[in-house]
């Protein structure tokens, strides 16, 4: 990699594999990387998101018309740069073949060096993950059904043809990357649990030509729910559903209740998988594995980190203990309760703000000059020499586009 005057490492998945925080360190250091000849092309935290958007032509509650464009802006300025680029969103795993190739081409100019990153982690923690990501995003769909939509053979309901269109590791390496030197394949691979905390940034890092220990990660986590948790709010988006907006349902919801509070509650029972279940998601594992052995990727950690571990205990969210999940409502009650109170507080002293406004302008109007302005307005829609005289008053005041 020496010597070469441009580099693009286009990272496109899988989500739940670290991606979030990946971004979030590479949006908050940006400046320093720049500094160093990195470039992360980013004016705000979504950038990467609309430019997926964009470029798979995805609906996604409205935010496509935000991202009008945005892939074409972004490819731009990666072309350029004269350094090294990384571009960063785990829902490019799942782009068709014709627009991996559109990406690849606007992406490429002259001497550029193309590296295709993508990050995976065995499917026994990957399922679990992707069904609470559902419910985190409104979903309602029940735990023993989402098994069931990833087991069919025709994977024809919309969530198969997601979950696989962005987990499926054979695949989406093969439709990124067969055009591109497979030594720039770089396939990321999670390490097992009790690894290091930042043994999986370190492998990242070690990718993107970034010091580990120069830009670490920051408290920023797409935490998990537990059992009871997860039941009640795919529980509470049935109520939720077509009632709450989207702005209100991501801040209230997602952020304060699950992220903020609910996945910090420490003595639930974490997702796992049914036992038979496991053994089918383990089997499909270790045939990836064999087959990516052959590939020649660069593989950055250990293919065996793909194969699964033992078997969890399994607790079911379609029919768990139902006083866990009266305990979860009645938490998520009571910090819903608190946030209404303060927003209450501050609608109080807001109407205690206008009031006091109110009664200004109020007293403002009863006096003499600004009886008298007002007069001289309402003539001027009739009368030409008091709108003249207006006009003159505006500038003599300095205030020709405001209204006397």
């Amino acid at each position: 990699m020496n010597g070469v005057t441009r580099r693009v490492l286009l990272h496109v998945g899988a989500p739940k594999t670290g991606t979030s925080f990946v971004q979030d360190i590479l949006f908050t250091h940006r400046e320093q990387l720049r500094a160093r000849g990195i470039l992360y092309p980013a004016d705000r935290q979504d950038a990467h998101f609309l430019a997926a958007l964009d470029l798979m032509d995805l609906p996604w509650g409205g935010l496509e018309r935000q991202a009008t464009g945005a892939w074409d802006r972004l490819a731009a300025e990666v072309r350029d740069w004269p350094g090294t680029s990384i571009i960063s969103h785990e829902i490019l795993g799942t782009a068709s073949r014709v627009q991996v190739a559109r990406a690849l081409e606007s992406l490429e100019q002259g001497d550029t060096e193309l590296h295709l990153v993508y990050s995976a982690r065995d499917l026994v923690r990957q399922i679990p993950a992707e069904w609470q990501e559902n419910v985190k995003h409104r979903r309602t769909r029940t735990y023993g059904r989402f098994l069931d939509d990833l087991r069919s053979e025709d994977r024809r309901s919309e969530m198969a043809q997601w979950f696989w269109g962005v987990q499926e590791v054979p695949d989406v390496l093969d439709r990124w990357a067969s055009t591109i030197d497979r030594q720039r394949v770089h396939l990321v691979t999670v390490p097992p649990p009790g690894a290091s905390p930042t043994l999986l940034w370190e492998r990242f890092a070690g990718v993107f030509g970034i010091d580990p220990t120069e830009f670490t990660p920051s408290d920023r986590a797409n935490t998990s729910l537990g059992v009871p948790e997860s039941a009640m709010v795919r529980r509470l988006n049935v109520e939720l559903n077509g009632v709450l907006p989207n702005e209100h349902y991501r801040s209230l919801v997602r952020e304060m209740l699950v992220h903020r509070n609910l996945s910090q509650r420490p003595d639930s029972p974490r997702l796992a998988l049914p036992a038979d279940v496991h053994v089918w998601a383990s089997d499909l594992g270790r045939r990836w594995v064999s087959e990516l052995a052959l590939r020649g990727y660069d593989v950055v950690g250990e293919l065996d980190d793909l194969v699964p571990g033992e078997p969890r205990p399994f607790a079911d969210p379609d029919h768990c203990d139902e006083r866990a999940v009266a305990d979860a409502a009645v938490d998520a009650l009571a910090i819903m309760t608190q946030e209404a109170a303060k927003l209450r507080d501050v609608e109080v002293e807001l109407h205690g703000v206008i009031g006091d406004l109110t009664a200004q302008l109020e007293r403002f109007r009863g006096t003499r000059t600004y009886r008298a302005k007002e007069k001289l307005v309402r003539l001027s829609e009739t009368n030409v020499l008091a709108r003249a005289g207006l006009w003159v008053y505006r500038r003599l005041r300095g205030r020709n586009s405001r209204p006397a």
